[in-house]
């Protein structure tokens, strides 16, 4: 960025500051403590966030800034009221509830295990193996997003694990950099929000308010989370039928006939790879994974009461997932680190290490999830969910079917801007919930859904999202390069997910406008296919 631009955004971000700080202040001349419940000011907190978000990018003080205004209007303005009740009842509340405490265990455990299987060396066994059995540039792509979908337990997890694994196998086949980085990306959040067991479960299930049952409502969305669900059917038809368009086939192009798999001619910013574990076998990342995702889903249906004579929906539906998933996150992480001892892959030291390193890695989703849920305190105690749900009661019925599509654009653009679809999820999705709880669960259902999809396409799309930066560093690709490339299939499936959101909020059923999204995509790589064809008859001719 240059030194214009930064300027300029540090004037807007002190415009932004000095409009929030005057709002504040006439809220204070107009209102009390409790004039603001359950009234229009008790959105307030909520709004400064998002506005805030959207102008200064930074998610990290928006989200304070709104929990700050939530204090203060609960409070009447009172000094010592405000800091009892933004700490008290907020961060350390936050921090003390059961429920959240289980996510953030399990945020730490799994940043434990990625260190601990990196260090083993078990990813470059496994990229070593896979270079000998992978034929084609088909195969490779291909190779490339099934580990990416099963690596579906965290999106950190995935970007630091895919590239490392599959890159020897990509350079091999002549597949760029650009594109390697976008079957990352691609696999990464978007494969997390449509699996039950992964961090992004939890952290969604955390988010929804009330005496919802987080994990079920979770469930509930994965058949109407179209922009996923669209994105892993794009990689494929894309890989299958061998045709790119928009900046990314001039990068594939340039990889294929030029061997040049950069096509700036700048490489990415880190080349030196990184030192191999010798002792590192394929087993080393294999059974890790399986063991984590075999104990977490024992560790869920545990906790729903599975082993008391619940069936297994019914006990995966009535699951404590907070609970459940540190069970199984403890356990996996307890045969990984028996495993690596007694293969003396690592010594024991050496395990021990991991575990401050893989805290350090979750540090921000934890801080941007004690913000959120603090947000979503500060908001319950002004009444925001009885306000709003009285409000759409009396006036939404009109429009209501439009609004999944219009959730969905708002998250797009939000999670865009900031970078972060877990700080959208933490802003959006309470209230959403309080807008059809009671009213209609379908389309609760279809909504929460439009939030999440949203969400994580604009962190798709996002420059400065974490994913983004992560899968440019796992691919070794120039950030911009990635940027550039996965933009144009980015918002293709947007586009066509908006419509499905659309068709969905009057059909209220997710099978016809998956049905139709499907075969948007499918037309798109077909008619790619087939232009590409007759390009090269007539170049030929």
């Amino acid at each position: 960025m240059s030194e214009k631009n930064k300027e300029f955004q540090k004037t807007i971000s002190i415009i932004a500051l000095t409009i929030v700080v005057l709002v504040i202040v006439i809220a204070a001349f107009v209102t009390d403590a409790e004039t603001v419940q359950q009234s229009p000011w008790a959105l307030v907190p909520p709004i400064i966030a998002i506005v805030l978000a959207l102008i200064t990018k930074e998610v990290y003080s928006s989200l304070f800034i709104g929990i700050l205004a939530g204090g203060l209007l609960y409070s009447g303005y009172s000094f010592e009221g405000c800091v009892n009740h933004v700490f008290c009842d907020g961060i350390i509340a936050s921090l003390a509830d059961s429920y959240n405490v289980g996510i953030l265990i399990f945020l730490v455990i799994l940043g434990t295990l990625v260190s601990l299987m990196n260090k083993a060396g078990g990813s470059a066994a496994f990229g070593d193996w896979a270079s000998k059995h992978i034929k084609n540039r088909v195969e490779a792509q291909l190779a490339t997003v099934a580990l990416g979908v099963l690596i579906f337990i965290d999106d950190y997890f995935n970007c630091l694990t895919v590239g490392s694994v599959m890159r020897p196998v990509t350079d091999k086949h002549n597949i760029s950099r650009a594109k390697l980085a976008y079957l990352i990306d691609a696999t990464a959040a978007p494969v997390c929000i449509i699996a039950p067991v992964s961090s992004w479960a939890a952290a969604v299930s955390g988010f929804v308010p009330g005496q919802e049952n987080g994990i079920a409502l979770f469930i509930s969305t994965i058949p109407y989370n179209f922009y996923a669900i669209l994105t892993i059917v794009m990689m494929i038809s894309l890989a299958v039928t061998g045709k790119d368009f928009g900046p990314m086939e001039v990068h594939e192009r340039n990889a294929i006939v030029n061997n040049d798999l950069f096509t700036s001619g700048e490489k990415a910013g880190n080349e030196t790879e990184e030192k191999k574990n010798s002792k590192g076998k394929v087993i080393d990342l294999v059974i890790p994974v399986i063991a984590l995702v075999v104990c977490c889903v024992i560790g869920m249906i545990y906790t729903g009461g599975y082993f008391e004579g619940a069936s297994f929906i019914e006990a995966f539906a009535n699951s404590d997932a907070s609970v459940g998933l540190v069970f199984g996150s403890f356990f996996g992480l307890v045969i990984t680190l028996i495993l690596y001892l007694v293969r003396k892959v690592l010594s024991f030291n050496e395990c021990m290490q991991c575990f401050p390193e893989g805290f350090k890695s979750m540090v921000a989703p934890i801080l941007i999830l004690t913000f959120a849920w603090s947000l979503k305190a500060m908001t319950d105690s002004l009444g925001a969910k009885e306000f709003v749900a009285g409000l759409v009661e009396g006036s939404a019925a009109g429009f209501v079917s439009l609004l999944p599509a219009i959730i969905f654009l708002i998250a797009v653009f939000l999670s865009f801007s900031t970078g972060t679809s877990w700080g959208t999820f933490g802003i959006l999705i309470p209230i959403v919930v309080s807008i059809f709880a009671g009213v209609d669960n379908t389309m609760m259902i279809i909504s929460m859904s439009a939030c999440m999809a949203g969400s994580v396409c604009g962190d798709h799309c996002s420059p400065i999202s974490d994913t983004t930066i992560m899968s440019s560093a796992g691919a070794q690709c120039n950030h911009l390069n990635h940027v550039s490339t996965q933009l144009p299939y980015a918002l293709t499936c947007a586009v066509v997910s908006c419509i499905c959101y659309f068709v969905a909020g009057y059909s209220k059923n997710p099978v016809v406008p998956l049905v139709t999204g499907v075969v948007l995509i499918i037309a798109l790589a077909y008619f790619l296919k087939k232009n590409g064809q007759s390009e090269e008859k007539a170049a030929k001719n």
